[in-house]
């Protein structure tokens, strides 16, 4: 697909008014969904203090505000990059054993 039409579709997308779009292909939500449900984004924030090159965020302020922001989605998308991790659990127990020397079974 060629990004002009990539375009086009979104331009017409934009106009699209939303008694316009068809649901009929998406099964009705019931109740027990909406009791299932849960609010897991965005993730709850921490505050820290981080040293950084003054370079680094020089660059990272060069736009503006959001700088904290920026390094929060540089840091997401490296950790979403990674292959998952092991549990810190498996990780200590099986360190646990090898500092008293036993084999893992």
């Amino acid at each position: 697909m060629s990004g002009k039409s990539i375009k086009s579709d979104l331009a017409r997308l934009d106009r699209m008014k939303d008694p316009d779009i068809d649901y009929s292909d998406i099964p009705p939500l019931g109740d027990e969904f909406f009791t299932k449900a849960t609010v897991a984004w965005p993730p709850a924030k921490h505050q820290l203090t981080i040293r950084l090159d003054a370079d680094v965020l020089h660059w990272l302020k060069e736009n503006g505000k959001g700088y904290q922001t920026r390094i929060n989605h540089i840091l997401r998308a490296a950790m979403e990059s990674q292959p998952p991790r092991r549990s810190r659990s498996t990780a200590a127990s099986k360190n646990t054993r090898a500092r008293r020397g036993s084999k893992p079974a």
